[in-house]
């Protein structure tokens, strides 16, 4: 798991039967100080995180297609949940 930030939507207009109503994201792992670390993902978000939002990132590829119920499935990455309070 990873903390990220959302930075974006992604819009596709072919995809696989299994992600169909699916919302994706763009999401940039961000430092618990909220600096930019790596590559920016695409993750599919059953939560709803808004634009700019800190989120937790899951890459357990097993876990996403339980989530979206398809063992087939290419699905990797997904928003695990919402960041709603910073902790120091």
């Amino acid at each position: 798991m990873q903390l990220a930030r959302v930075e974006g939507n992604v819009v596709a207009t072919r995809k696989h039967p299994s992600l169909n109503g699916w919302r994706f994201v763009i999401c940039q792992p961000i430092s618990s100080d909220g600096t930019p670390e790596g590559t920016p993902v695409v993750a599919i978000d059953a939560h709803g995180a808004g634009m700019h939002q800190r989120v937790i990132v899951s890459s357990d590829g097993a876990a996403a297609r339980a989530t979206v119920g398809d063992e087939k499935s290419p699905v990797r990455m997904m928003i695990a949940g919402i960041v709603d309070e910073k902790f120091e």
